[in-house]
């Protein structure tokens, strides 16, 4: 539209509306919930990275004349574990290696599951016959006994926790990858790519990725509590981290002979292993609500 004033011919701005990714920013940054649990995540991960340099005194150092100091001690404000450690100090450093735990694993098996998922998506036939009837071969065992199977059978420590906790992840992520896949690979714009003589990897490319990407990396964030509770518990059994590593399933393995003399400081670990959770969760639930723009 344009009007003309004093014989000049004057254009009025064209107002354009926001990106996809833009009106889900806004949508993201209007649920207080969602705000609230990225916050605390940011805050999670700042405190892992930052744990050397803000630890009040030595998670690794311990005196036995100090052990078990309920909390509120004078110069220990979280109390001290079974070897006199510095309950603050240990939670704190204990979050680099609780977080890494549980996301590491998860992305890993975004990469690979998804690289699966879109292949047997987007090719059919029985090239997705054969890797869904294997994929599917992992369902049959629940993601807790398969996680302590693949973690006994490789030996306990950081990096066969990592190998366990991904191959457990990679059939979930690979069936909704070829399940999206599936339906974007039927839309008109990908018969039309097809039907102008484009390729397989350049329609995957520039068609196919950038639309199931979104609901991937979504559903991948939903695994991330989840591979944090795994992952502590395969601590907690001893076929994760080793000691004396500060973590926080292995730190309620080694406090759990003292909840009955200090229950309060044996639940500071699961505490924080239960805000992280709740926490991830809720992250999640506001980026889907965010991105489904029909609702």
């Amino acid at each position: 539209m344009a009007v003309v004033t004093h014989d000049r011919f004057v254009a009025e701005p064209v107002e354009r509306s926001p990106s996809y990714w833009q009106t889900v920013l806004i949508r993201f940054r209007r649920d207080p919930v969602a705000m609230l649990a990225a916050a605390i995540v940011l805050a999670l991960l700042l405190m892992a990275i930052f744990a050397p340099w803000i630890v009040p005194q030595d998670p690794y150092k311990g005196l036995s004349l100090r052990r078990l100091k309920p909390v509120g001690t004078d110069g220990f404000i979280l109390g001290t574990d079974e070897l006199g450690r510095d309950m603050l100090s240990r939670l704190i450093m204990g979050a680099r290696l609780s977080l890494f735990m549980g996301v590491t694993p998860v992305f890993i098996a975004l990469f690979l599951g998804g690289a699966i998922g879109v292949v047997a998506g987007y090719v059919g036939g029985w090239v997705n016959t054969i890797l869904m009837r294997t994929i599917d071969v992992f369902f049959a065992f629940p993601s807790v006994l398969l996680a302590i199977a693949l973690s006994g059978a490789l030996g306990a420590g950081i990096a066969n926790g990592l190998i366990s906790l991904t191959i457990v992840f990679i059939p979930p992520i690979a069936r909704v990858a070829e399940s999206v896949t599936t339906g974007i690979r039927a839309r008109d714009f990908v018969e039309a790519a097809r039907a102008s003589g484009a390729g397989a990897l350049s329609i995957i490319r520039y068609h196919i990725l950038g639309n199931v990407l979104g609901p991937i990396f979504v559903y991948a964030m939903s695994l991330i509590a989840v591979s944090m509770i795994l992952a502590s518990g395969l601590s907690f059994l001893g076929l994760g981290v080793k000691p004396p590593e500060p973590e926080w399933g292995l730190m309620l393995n080694t406090l759990r002979t003292a909840i009955y003399t200090q229950p309060l400081l044996c639940a500071l670990p699961g505490l924080m292993i239960f805000i992280t959770s709740i926490a991830f969760n809720m992250l999640t639930d506001g980026l889907r609500s965010a991105m489904d723009l029909k609702g």
